[in-house]
Order: structure tokens, then sequence, then C-alpha cells
């Protein structure tokens, strides 16, 4: 049987296909990170899975009989309980209908079984995702507060260069206004023009003709 199988068979038990999917993904799961974690899960009537530590070792290639050196490794390992035990050695008989091939737990037993698993797999995650969103919030805080400086030390600077290039291109227009005064000629005054002389012929011949006519 393989997981579409097992989801198969337990479809018409827990309302859906879908349901059957997302309850055999979500018990999976739970086992594995917490085998992963360093955990124990037992479920009564079924069996235990736990995380071993094997030391580094020597071992022997098969293929080839060398002596290879094998290094520390973790291996999930797995172990019947007995009520499983004794339904596959056939020292209990399956009931009919199946339902009940486990004993189930009693009520308020389930503090150290898969239950609590489960429970403590959600908690990690909602705690994991708490911890990334702070992270998070945190980080763009401190790249808000390190850009503000920043972003007020580049303003400064471009309005000091701004002033500066003012400066420069002031200087330059008044150093140009000066040389250009300087090569322009002196415009020449226009001459006066000197009044003209009345001519002393005219005052004589006036002169002359007031005395004949005395």
């Amino acid at each position: 049987m393989n997981k579409a199988q097992l989801v198969e068979a337990i479809a018409d038990k827990v309302g859906g296909r879908q349901q059957a999917a997302d309850a055999v993904d979500a018990v999976l799961d739970a086992i594995v990170r917490a085998t992963v974690a360093g955990e124990r899960v037992s479920v009564t009537g079924f069996g235990s899975f736990e995380k071993v530590d094997r030391p580094a070792r020597y071992a022997r290639n098969p293929q080839t009989g060398e002596r290879v050196r094998v290094k520390k490794t973790s291996v999930p390992r797995f172990r019947a309980g007995q009520g499983f035990k004794d339904l596959v050695s056939g020292t209990k008989k399956l009931p009919r209908g199946g339902e009940v091939a486990v004993k189930k737990a009693p009520k308020g037993s389930l503090t150290g079984g898969a239950a609590a698993t489960v429970k403590k797999a959600a908690a990690k995650k909602a705690t994991a995702k708490t911890t990334t969103a702070r992270k998070t919030a945190a980080t763009k805080k401190a790249a808000a507060k390190k850009t503000t400086p920043a972003a007020q030390k580049t303003t400064a600077k471009k309005a000091a260069a701004k002033q500066t290039q003012a400066k420069k291109t002031t200087a330059k227009k008044t150093t140009a206004k000066k040389a250009a005064a300087k090569k322009a000629p002196a415009k020449k005054a226009p001459a006066k023009k000197a009044p003209a002389r009345k001519s002393t012929a005219r005052k004589t011949t006036a002169k002359k003709t007031t005395t004949a006519r005395s």
C-alpha cells in the first residue's frame, strides 16, 4: 500500500478524499518534524519513532570488501508496539471491520503521544512565524534608521555642491565682464563745435555805412 492507497482506504471514514489526504499529510509531517527535533513520537498499540545517533565507525564495502570509514550520523528508528507485534505474529486476531486494529489510548493519556506531538509542531510553527515577523520588522526599522542619516548626508552634499557651483558660475561671469570691460576701447567724447565767428568785414562795412549816413 502506498500513500495514495492509504488515503483511499480512510477516505470514507474521515468524510472525503481531500480530508483524508490532509489528515495523512498532517500526521506524517508532525511525526517527521518531531523525530528530526530529537523527540520520541509514541503511538499506543502501534509503535514509536525516534532519532538515533550513530558514532563514526569503520565498515566494509560489500562489493569490493574494502574497509571504509563512515562518519557520524543520525538515523530514524521505528519500534513496533506490543499490540502491533501481536497482530502481525498472529497471537491476536484482527477484529472484523478493521477499525480497532490498534488499541485506543484512554482519555487523558495523550500528553506524550501523537496528539501532543501535533500540538507541539503547530506551536513551533506559530512561534517560528512570529519570530520571523519580528526579525523582519526589526531589520526594516534598522535599515530605515541607517538609510535616513545617509540620505540626509547625501542631500546636504548635493546642496553644498550646488552652492559651490553657483558661486563658481557667478565668479566666472564677473571675471568675464571685467575682462570685456578692459578690452573694449574707451568711447571718445564728441568734439564741441566752435561758435561761428562773425566776419570782421561785415562789422567794418556796417560801421562805414553808419558813418556815411551820419
